[in-house]
């Protein structure tokens, strides 16, 4: 292997694509709201979400920072990753199989946070790791097996991979990527491949391990001459523009023979279409549905029966299943980091103040790649 940096991308400004975005207002919200290392800072639920996060849905809360006890380690937050479910855990739902939260309670997430005090003699103060940190700039953790916290590896003395990356590519975006196209997928080499959602975290991901780790014909879908220009540069031959494209007739275009593997990350108008047009023994993987997490009414599929014509297959699948796989996903995942053939796009905003502006760029197509937020940065020294 050679060395090869991460490819970061960060992002303050918005996508001029996004519709109804009420920028104005996040930028007030976080407006005067800074960390230091003397407290910690937390974004706690002010209300339930009712359709896309609002400002008003988040509160800002400061509280000392806590001592760990017997068994316990403190943990220093430097990156936060941010995704869709978020938003279903602010309604007090557990889609994840995590406590539902209630008004009031410090949001769920996961991050890359270090170990600044251990009283946990298995883990050891300096070392870097990632879990379910919650939208906090401090945490006391028993480290739970609940709180999936994993380990940071470090890659080699001129191969190591920066920490920031365990918030979203080698994290358990990395996961859903890897799972939801080799395990689910079952993919080989010359499949016609279409690709929802392809310019988001785990699309970025997805696109460009079937095209240059399989050999997949990839044809990706995503919002605005902006986002179809970066997925033609990670992995898909093609791109079609679900905004300004009749998808039917695109997908017709691009894909004359039909399809064999379609990643479907945004679900209803769109997974129909692909039903339409598969070829013999094609597989169908359910990663996400992001188009209708907001909807008052729910998608419902009308030709599901397609499946039956071609022996195709649909099938889902849910990140945790596949947790007993985690270091030799995250080792395979490194490689091909560092071999060139994956580019760990990760969109951040700077500062914890603008987690909640962040958030919101799921749902508004604001974001490229995996959406994150920078708290602290590296570290400067890390087991």
């Amino acid at each position: 292997m050679h060395a090869a940096p991460a490819s970061l991308q960060n992002s303050d400004a918005q996508n001029s694509d996004a519709q109804n975005f009420d920028a104005q207002n996040f930028d007030l919200l976080s407006r005067g709201k800074k960390i230091c290392d003397d407290a910690n800072y937390q974004w706690r639920i002010a209300r339930y979400p009712i359709g896309n996060v609002q400002p008003e849905d988040f509160h800002w809360h400061v509280e000392e920072i806590p001592e760990p006890k017997n068994g316990e380690v403190l943990l220093k937050t430097h990156y936060l990753g941010l995704a869709p479910v978020m938003r279903f855990y602010m309604m007090g739902q557990n889609p994840s199989g995590e406590t539902a939260l209630k008004i009031g309670n410090v949001i769920h997430g996961r991050g890359v946070a270090q170990i600044v005090k251990s009283r946990h003699p298995d883990w050891k103060e300096g070392m870097m790791v990632q879990g379910q940190m919650g939208w906090q700039t401090y945490k006391v953790s028993a480290m739970t097996p609940q709180e999936k916290f994993f380990v940071m590896p470090n890659y080699g003395p001129n191969n190591k991979l920066p920490a920031a990356l365990g918030a979203g590519v080698l994290g358990m975006t990395g996961l859903s990527a890897h799972a939801g196209l080799f395990a689910t997928g079952s993919p080989k080499k010359g499949d016609k491949m279409l690709l929802s959602g392809a310019a988001g975290g785990v699309g970025s991901m997805v696109s460009q391990l079937a095209a240059n780790v399989v050999g997949c014909d990839v044809v990706g879908m995503a919002g605005g001459t902006e986002k179809c220009d970066f997925i033609k540069k990670h992995g898909c031959r093609a791109a079609i523009d679900y905004k300004n494209e009749d998808i039917a007739a695109a997908i017709d275009a691009h894909l004359p023979s039909g399809i064999d593997l379609y990643f479907d990350n945004v679900g209803g108008e769109t997974l129909q279409a692909a039903l339409e047009r598969l070829r013999m023994h094609s597989r169908i993987v359910l990663c996400g549905s992001i188009s209708e997490y907001t909807r008052r009414d729910p998608f419902s599929l009308s030709n599901y029966t397609r499946l039956r014509r071609t022996d195709s297959m649909m099938k889902g699948f849910f990140v945790y299943n596949h947790l007993h796989n985690w270091e030799q996903v995250m080792d395979d995942l490194a490689g091909w980091i560092i071999d060139g053939k994956l580019k760990a796009v990760q969109d951040f905003v700077h500062g914890f103040e603008h987690m909640p502006r962040a958030l919101a760029n799921l749902y508004y197509g604001n974001n490229m790649g995996v959406q994150c937020c920078n708290v602290r940065g590296e570290p400067e020294i890390w087991n």
